[in-house]
């Protein structure tokens, strides 16, 4: 496929892709991951009674007090932006009231490695790593290990593209977006799976 077919390629498929994504906006996904408070889009499910229960109720108190990832109860809850929390006892909860952004995830609660591409998606509450003080969430261990190949640089770009892309925006539309025109430096799984089991292998 020459360059050109590419670009008429991707200019029909992206309005199509927009369209299907906005016929959607219904959806529980889409209504869980994209509230109307500041701190949006988030990594978050639909969980009776929480519309936006961020990790599927991951206490983000713990891997700051305990180190260590701890399930949330759901008699101990809090709401913060739109975006609900549980914690796993009373004095959790306290800690996070008080001083709520010390305790959210980077980028939403989604997949560091993920919004290092543009792309908000994934993130598993028990893969995860503190890092200048601040949490950040992984997609599995294979991103977590990918992503500490170059920490210095991996954040600047993820930074970078949730300042000026990701923050703010519908995580459906702009993941849509990122998995079509993809940055410069967009790596597969593939190639990301090479990488990190090279840095492996050097003494």
């Amino acid at each position: 496929m020459t360059y050109s077919s590419l670009s008429v390629t991707r200019r029909t498929v992206a309005p199509l892709l927009v369209s299907f994504t906005l016929a959607l906006s219904g959806c529980g996904a889409m209504l869980a991951q994209n509230p109307s408070g500041s701190y949006k889009p988030v990594n978050a499910v639909a969980d009776n009674p929480e519309a936006r229960l961020m990790l599927k109720g991951a206490d983000v108190t713990a891997y700051f007090t305990q180190g260590k990832y701890v399930q949330g109860d759901a008699r101990y809850r809090s709401n913060y932006e739109g975006v609900d929390f549980r914690f796993a006892s009373a004095q959790a909860k306290a800690l996070f009231d008080k001083a709520p952004t010390q305790y959210l995830p980077q980028y939403g609660g989604y997949c560091a490695n993920g919004v290092v591409y543009g792309i908000p998606w994934g993130g598993d509450a028990d893969t995860w790593t503190l890092l200048n003080g601040k949490l950040y969430i992984f997609g599995g261990q294979g991103s977590k290990d990918a992503f500490l190949l170059d920490e210095k640089q991996n954040l600047a770009l993820a930074d970078k593209y949730w300042a000026e892309e990701v923050q703010g925006s519908n995580s459906f539309l702009q993941r849509s977006k990122r998995m079509i025109f993809r940055v410069p430096h967009y790596k597969s799984g593939e190639e990301l799976a090479k990488m990190v089991a090279a840095g492996k292998s050097k003494p």
